[in-house]
């Protein structure tokens, strides 16, 4: 059986440049970002993912958080229209990678708008966050897109945050997991559990029981060890000060390999 893949992306020369919309600017150190992103890159690897490197795009900052581009369910994959107008130029590279990989390629189309970080998919359930950058038209597309196959959509409302995943993710049970200060509707959630850290909120499911998620969250991830889990931790601190976690800087692909 083919390994399950991660679509991965190299930071731009220009991502000091990325976009901030809920938190202060702050200075990026892009070579650390750098070191940081082939750590990241490695602990996928280690814990049997291939990545697959699309092609950069230096001319756009934001290019490195490459989950924001496309969403792919079973076998179909659906190129994001990004709700922020610079960052459409990031997804042309993200499709040719996907279509190599034998996705079948949809697209969302104008009116629509979409941003891949809207997205949380637990099974068959697939969150849409309804943010600034995913509007109605856009969260109607998915449901056409994903609905015929089986996906169950249900749209969150978002104003805390810049995108449904910068404040849930998911446990391997399918309990999601937030900050409370960053959820609009916690009861949307048939399981929910508050993390003590803001960064805590994201976590990557490397399989085994193991969550790829970030060193700024030593409470969460003690958390998570005495629930039985298996923290892996990583530094993306350079990436946090862009409001970007663990999720955002890759797709992972395992519906189509597992």
């Amino acid at each position: 059986m083919p390994s399950q893949k991660a679509l991965i992306r190299r930071p731009s020369p220009r991502l000091a440049e990325g976009l901030v919309t809920h938190v202060e600017r702050q200075t990026v150190d892009v070579d650390l970002a750098v070191e940081q992103w082939e750590a990241y890159a490695e602990a996928l690897r280690t814990h049997g993912w291939e990545t697959v490197e699309v092609d950069p795009a230096d001319d756009c900052p934001d290019s490195v958080f490459v989950e924001d581009t496309v969403v792919v369910f079973r076998n179909v994959a659906l190129i994001a229209r990004p709700g922020a107008e610079s960052r459409r130029g990031e997804t042309a590279g993200v499709e040719e990678a996907v279509a190599r990989l034998g996705c079948s390629v949809n697209w969302v189309w104008e009116p629509g708008t979409m941003d891949g970080g809207d997205i949380l998919k637990i099974g068959d359930m697939m969150y849409v966050g309804r943010s600034a950058r995913t509007n109605a038209a856009g969260v109607e597309q998915v449901r056409a897109a994903f609905e015929p196959l089986g996906a169950q959509v249900v749209a969150v409302p978002l104003s805390k945050v810049l995108h449904l995943k910068s404040a849930v993710t998911a446990l391997p049970d399918g309990t999601v997991i937030g900050h409370l200060p960053d959820v609009d509707t916690p009861s949307l959630f048939p399981r929910f559990l508050p993390v003590p850290e803001e960064s805590g909120s994201h976590v990557v499911l490397l399989g085994g029981g193991r969550l790829l998620m970030a060193s700024s969250a030593p409470k969460t991830a003690e958390l998570f060890a005495d629930l039985g889990h298996e923290p892996v931790l990583v530094d993306i601190s350079e990436f946090e000060k862009l409001e970007g976690c663990v999720t955002c800087l890759s797709v992972r692909l395992r519906e189509l390999y597992v």
